[in-house]
């Protein structure tokens, strides 16, 4: 496949000297001004540009600056076509982004000879870009595999069921998408941050695996031994997060995960466990989880106890503001419920067999 080259010069002599030497070779396009190079650039992303310096209303110095400045365009390779020999005038050019310079009048050898040494080191670049892009897709790939593997394992031993997971990721998602316009939360909650909490909120319970059948299926209240060990699953939950996380230094996307496992039942007045933390010593992480987690619990059928609807749920949520829950966190419940009911409409339970 031939590369396209736009070819820009005031002068048709010129145009034409260049035609002739490398129509064969690759496609062109051509320009008589700087308007008309900037419009062909912008629509049709050539592969390189040879552009004339010297040019009336708009010369070339002007027309690189605005490539530059334009993401479809800063990346193509630009070589400056100019019969000014003034080292300050090749200097300004490559400050502006030029790759080269080719002076005029042209020699066939050169022309050729730097058009393709450019072209073979974009598409080098390209090709570089193409695997690193690959390779992260791969790496994404695995961390929502890694995921998706615990959260399984997860549902194997708990009786909640996997549309639990289904909905508190999706409250999570709505309420991070919905804090994130709060402009004290803009800072935190960025785009990268809100699916990393969504793909991270499966893993909240993952250390129930580690709670005795005994007490993890008990339909009768527990006693106060009982659950002391079930309040075990937060810091062995965090345990095993940390333990993968040791193996991949270089890798974040489970600090999250972490956070929510260890902290989504804390209390905003210190009541909770399993460090007692209060107010914004919670991560905003587990704040949100915390929600999520207990409204999906008030809206399920449990072992101990049935569904509630939504408007019960909403009731307990909203007495527990400032004592369970962060006020805010239920102020954008409380906007939010429609929504939240409407997933939990969406993902419910499937019946048991």
């Amino acid at each position: 496949m031939k590369n396209t080259v736009l070819i820009v010069d005031d002068t048709e002599e010129n145009i034409d000297i260049l035609v002739d030497l490398l129509r064969e070779e690759y496609n062109l396009l051509v320009a008589l001004n700087g308007k008309k190079a900037l419009d062909l650039a912008y629509s049709h992303e050539p592969d390189l540009i040879l552009l004339d310096v010297m040019m009336p209303e708009m010369d070339g110095f002007e027309v690189c600056k605005q490539l530059k400045s334009n993401l479809k365009t800063s990346n193509i390779p630009v070589l400056f076509l100019t019969a000014m020999s003034e080292i300050e005038n090749e200097a300004m050019g490559i400050q502006l982004g030029a790759v080269d310079y080719i002076r005029k009048p042209f020699n066939p050898l050169i022309i050729q000879s730097r058009i393709k040494s450019n072209l073979l080191h974009k598409n080098y670049q390209n090709a570089l870009e193409e695997q690193v892009l690959e390779r992260t897709n791969r790496i994404e790939k695995t961390k929502e595999i890694i995921i998706k593997s615990m959260g399984v394992i997860a549902e194997y031993r708990d009786p909640e069921t996997g549309a639990h997971i289904k909905r508190t990721q999706n409250y999570v998602k709505v309420m991070a998408e919905y804090l994130s316009k709060i402009e004290k939360y803009q800072s935190i909650l960025t785009k990268e941050v809100i699916i990393s909490l969504y793909k991270s909120a499966p893993l909240h319970d993952i250390g129930k695996v580690s709670i005795p059948d005994a007490i993890l299926l008990k339909a009768d209240k527990l006693t106060v031994e009982e659950f002391e060990i079930m309040k075990k699953h937060t810091t062995k939950g965090r345990s095993a997060i940390e333990a993968i996380m040791v193996d991949l230094p270089d890798e974040s996307f489970l600090a999250h995960a972490s956070e929510i496992a260890y902290s989504h039942h804390e209390k905003w007045d210190g009541t909770g466990y399993p460090l007692g933390l209060k107010g914004e010593e919670i991560p905003l992480s587990g704040r949100i989880m915390a929600i999520a987690d207990v409204y999906d619990a008030l809206i399920s059928k449990r072992i101990y106890k049935p569904p509630y609807d939504h408007e019960k749920a909403r009731k307990i949520i909203l007495q527990g503001k400032g004592t369970h829950f962060d006020p805010a966190m239920v102020d954008a419940f409380l906007v939010l419920e429609d929504t939240f009911h409407a997933i939990a409409l969406k993902y419910t339970d499937e019946p048991s067999e």
